[in-house]
C-alpha cells in the first residue's frame, strides 16, 4: 500500500491511476482473507484496519483532485468495494469524508452538466462537437452510477446509524427526482431511497411524506428501469410502512395495476418492471390484506405467476406463494378451491425451471405441497391442472415427482 498510493495522485500517467486504484480493494481483500485464514502470522483485525485506514482516506483524496471523469468512476468503485470489505471498521470521521466528497462530486457533476448545455447553445456547435458531448454524458452517467452504489453500501453497512448523513445528502439528492433530469439520474435517486426504507425500516418512516409521491409517480415513468427502481420501492414500503404507509394502498395499487396490465408489460425491456411490480402487489396482499379487497386482488397477483425475468424476485415471490399454499390461504385457494388448477400449474412451471425461480428449499416444500394434492384430489381435477403444460413440462414433472 505505501508504495501503490502516491501513484493514486493525479499528476501520473492515467494507465498507472488505473491500475493503482484497482488494485487498493484487491489488497485490502487479500489482508482480510490472510488474516481470517490465519495465513498473516501475527496479524488480526487491526493489521486490516490500520490498512482500511490508509487506502480509505487516500482514494478519497485522490479523489477530490481527479481531473477524469473515467478515473473518478474507477475511484468510487473502488470505495465501494473497500466499504464491502471492511465497512464496520470505519468510524464516523471516515464515513464522514467519503460522504463529503460524493457531495463534491454530485455538485461538480451539476456543474459539468451546466457548462455542456451552454456550450450546446453556441452557434459553432457541430456533429463532431455532439459526439464528444454524448460521450460526456455517458462517463457522467456512469459517475452517478458509481455515486448510487457507494451510497447504498454506506446505507446497507450502517443503517440507521446512517441516517444523519442521508439528511445532509438529501438536499443534493432530491433535484434527481426531477423531470428535467435524465433517466439514469431517477433510477439511483429512487434505488437510494429504496435501500434507506429497506435497511432503515421504522427509522426510515419519517421519509415516507416526503419521498413516497415521487415514488408513486415514477411507478409510471416512461422509462422502464426508472419503473422497476420505482415498482420495487413501493414493494418495500408496502413491506416496512405498516400504518404510514396504509393510506396510500389504493392509490399503489392503481399504479400497479397500470404497469402489470400495460399491453407490452412481459416485453423484454418491461418484463423486470412487471415482475418487480407483481412482487410489490404480493407484498400489498400479505402485509395489507385489511385494506384491500382480497377475494379480487389476490387472485390477479396468482394470475400474474409465476414471473420469469427478474430471478431474484422470483425466489422471493415464490417463496410467499409456498407458504400462502401451506396455509390454505382462502383468498387464493378461492370458494371451492376453484384456484388449485392454477397454483399446481405455477407450481410445475418453477419446479421446471429448476434452480432459476425458487431456492432448492422453496423447490422441496412446493413438490412435497404437490404429492399432498396427487393424494387429495381427485386425478380429474390434478389432470386439468397439467393440461396447461407443455408435453416436456408435463414429463418432468412427472420425473420430479416420483423421485
Amino acid at each position: 500500500a505505501p508504495t501503490l498510493v502516491p501513484l493514486l495522485k493525479f499528476y501520473f500517467h492515467e494507465e498507472v491511476r488505473k491500475a493503482a486504484v484497482s488494485a487498493m480493494p484487491e489488497l485490502l481483500r487479500s489482508a482480510k482473507l490472510a488474516v481470517e485464514k490465519g495465513l498473516a502470522q501475527g496479524r488480526n483485525e487491526a493489521y486490516v484496519k490500520q490498512l482500511s485506514d490508509y487506502i480509505i482516506p487516500a482514494l478519497v483524496e485522490a479523489l477530490h483532485k481527479e481531473p477524469e471523469l473515467e478515473i473518478c468512476s474507477n475511484m468510487l468503485d473502488a470505495l465501494n468495494e473497500c466499504v464491502q470489505i471492511c465497512g464496520p471498521l470505519l468510524d464516523e470521521n471516515q464515513v464522514r469524508c467519503i460522504v463529503d466528497e460524493i457531495k463534491q462530486v454530485i455538485t461538480a457533476s451539476s456543474s459539468r452538466k451546466a457548462e455542456r448545455a451552454e456550450r450546446a447553445k453556441a452557434e459553432d456547435f457541430d456533429a463532431e462537437e455532439g459526439e464528444l458531448l454524448n460521450e460526456e454524458n455517458e462517463q457522467e452517467e456512469e459517475l452517478f452510477d458509481q455515486v448510487g452504489d457507494c451510497l447504498g453500501t454506506l446505507i446497507k453497512t450502517f443503517k440507521a446509524s446512517f441516517l444523519p448523513f442521508f439528511d445532509e445528502l438529501s438536499s443534493y439528492l432530491t433535484p434527481m427526482w426531477g423531470k428535467d433530469k435524465t433517466a439514469e439520474e431517477r433510477r439511483i435517486a429512487i434505488c437510494i431511497f429504496d435501500d434507506v426504507v429497506e435497511h432503515c425500516r421504522e427509522a426510515a418512516l419519517k421519509y415516507y411524506d416526503t419521498f413516497l409521491p415521487f415514488l408513486l409517480e415514477a411507478c409510471n415513468d416512461e422509462n422502464p428501469d426508472v419503473r422497476q427502481a420505482a415498482v420495487y420501492g413501493l414493494g418495500v414500503c408496502a413491506e416496512f410502512g405498516g400504518a404510514v404507509f396504509k393510506p396510500l394502498v389504493g392509490e399503489a395499487l392503481s399504479r400497479l395495476n397500470a404497469v402489470i396490465r400495460h399491453p407490452n408489460a412481459t416485453h423484454s425491456e418491461n418484463v423486470m418492471a412487471y415482475d418487480n411490480a407483481v412482487s410489490a402487489l404480493g407484498k400489498i396482499c400479505q402485509f395489507h390484506r385489511d385494506s384491500i379487497d382480497a377475494a379480487q386482488i389476490v387472485p390477479m397477483w396468482l394470475n400474474c405467476l409465476p414471473i420469469k425475468g427478474d430471478q431474484i424476485e422470483a425466489k422471493v415471490v415464490h417463496e410467499q406463494f409456498c407458504s400462502m399454499v401451506e396455509r390454505s390461504d382462502r383468498d387464493l385457494l378461492g370458494p371451492n378451491n376453484q384456484y388449485l388448477p392454477k397454483i399446481v400449474a405455477v407450481f410445475a412451471e418453477v419446479l421446471c425451471a429448476g434452480k432459476d425461480l425458487a431456492t432448492e428449499q422453496t423447490a422441496s416444500r412446493m413438490i412435497n405441497l404437490l404429492r399432498q394434492l396427487q393424494q387429495t384430489l381427485p386425478p380429474a381435477t390434478l389432470a386439468s391442472s397439467l393440461s396447461f403444460l407443455q408435453p416436456q413440462q408435463q414429463l418432468a414433472l412427472q420425473s420430479i415427482l416420483s423421485q
